[in-house]
């Protein structure tokens, strides 16, 4: 005897489909990382799926979105080394993660619907500048391989401010320089032999050789409004850098061309005091006299084999410079139109201007807000960052923001980007554990108890 058929019912059919698709839609969804640790209640909720309690070790998922409730906080490690303290009150999708060790599609969008984060990138941003983005209602965030909080403020950042006793520090751009422009590979060498890769608005500080390869060209302008092209295969470095605004006599400008080809057009500092500045190379020393110039070094300039046609290259098309040849005291002034070629073989001048790569710096945009300062309230409305280390981009429909290290930035509803006069100090003085504390319950109980551990970040 045949056993009877069973028929079910349409809607038993749909009902089991449907958890038919949502198991296969949850398993094949990518591994992004997992929960190292949380306080209060948060979930993680799938699409399509029943939220999972936050909680050490619960695994997460491309597509998760995650929330915190009031008192509430996470932190969470992906597959990339990236770590982030989810805040209270805070909303946090995961929309795409794509990891893999060394792949070219590495890949981190994620949305930032409500509250904010504390945030130590990792492997993704690093390898590729264009990889990481955290979308907002109000910007858009570029992540170039950085340490950062973020943001979303409504009433609730002011009323934390207003609490502070303590005054608001400057929010001081600590670069000498940032990159206008940069095409082809550009990367920075700071003094501690640290490397890092360098895009439009990527910051240089003080003792940093940046460096372009092959088919590179890089156009610098520093916070004094010097401008610096830099050529192909070129090996720059700032020595000294210092500059008030307010007191430009008193800055320095001391930098070496190692290598390659160098097109320089003088800013503030050497017009309230040319003897603050200089350019040096293994050939000869160039003092300023506000001041256009070119310089190129090749061969026995960049401590290279070369030909005869090899050495050091100088050019001015704009004031005057005075050249000091290694191991002579005879100063040569070198007037506008005027050049000069030093190799092994001897000096000779030069009546005519030399080809070199890249545009002239004076012909140069450079763009408005790079080293700009605003007055902006912590009660105010919208996307605030700030940058503990590396390099971050503010960008909304209209405008684009650059941050390096110390910096604090904010984007309005209406699209409008601002770097504050000061950091804000729901930021500055925030309790909130880092992503990479050893101990984030302890820091967490004694902030609520109005004790700041000694070893805790900024």
């Amino acid at each position: 005897m045949f056993p009877r058929m069973i028929r079910s019912s349409p809607p038993v059919l749909a009902a089991l489909g449907m958890s038919l698709l949502l198991a296969v839609s949850g398993a094949a969804a990518q591994s992004a990382g997992e929960v190292e640790f949380s306080r209060g209640v948060g979930f993680a909720q799938t699409p399509g799926q029943t939220p999972r309690t936050l909680g050490q070790g619960l695994p997460l998922r491309e597509g998760d979105r995650l929330t915190t409730s009031d008192g509430a906080s996470a932190i969470i490690k992906l597959g990339d080394g990236t770590r982030m303290t989810v805040r209270p009150n805070s909303e946090i999708v995961l929309q795409q993660y794509k990891f893999r060790e060394n792949a070219p599609d590495n890949t981190m969008f994620m949305q930032l619907v409500r509250g904010g984060f504390r945030a130590v990138t990792g492997l993704i941003s690093k390898n590729s500048p264009h990889a990481a983005r955290v979308q907002t209602n109000t910007a858009t965030i570029g992540i170039r391989g950085t340490d950062f909080d973020a943001r979303l403020c409504t009433r609730d950042c002011g009323a934390e401010s207003a609490r502070v006793t303590a005054a608001a520090r400057p929010n001081a751009i600590q670069a000498s320089a940032k990159i206008v422009s940069a095409l082809g590979d550009v990367n920075a060498v700071d003094s501690a032999g640290q490397r890092r890769r360098l895009v439009d608005g990527g910051s240089i500080y003080p003792g940093d050789l940046v460096e372009t390869g092959s088919g590179t060209r890089a156009v610098l302008a520093f916070r004094d409004d010097t401008r610096i092209t830099l050529g192909s295969t070129t090996r720059f470095r700032v020595d000294n850098f210092v500059y008030d605004d307010k007191n430009a006599g008193e800055g320095r400008f001391l930098v070496s061309v190692l290598k390659g080809s160098v097109r320089a057009l003088t800013g503030l500092i050497a017009k309230a005091n040319n003897r603050n500045v200089g350019f040096s190379t293994a050939t000869a020393t160039i003092g300023i006299r506000g001041t256009g110039l070119d310089i190129n070094c090749t061969g026995a300039c960049a401590g290279e084999a070369g030909g005869a046609d090899s050495g050091l290259t100088l050019w001015t098309w704009l004031g005057s410079i005075v050249v000091t040849p290694s191991g002579q005291t005879a100063l040569q002034v070198l007037q506008a139109g005027q050049g000069l070629f030093i190799s092994p073989s001897g000096i000779l001048p030069i009546s005519s201007q030399p080809v070199i790569e890249g545009p002239r710096p004076d012909g140069v945009t450079v763009p408005p807000k790079l080293f700009s300062s605003d007055v902006v309230s912590d009660a105010e409305e919208g996307l605030f960052v700030f940058v503990r280390d590396g390099h971050i981009e503010i960008a909304t429909a209209g405008e684009v923001l650059h941050l390096g290290k110390g910096e604090a930035g904010f984007a309005g509803p209406g699209g409008d980007t601002k770097r504050p006069g000061s950091i804000p100090k729901f930021i500055d003085f925030d309790s909130l554990p880092m992503p990479t504390s050893r101990n984030p319950l302890l820091v967490s109980v004694l902030s609520e108890s109005g004790i700041k551990p000694n070893n805790q970040c900024k």
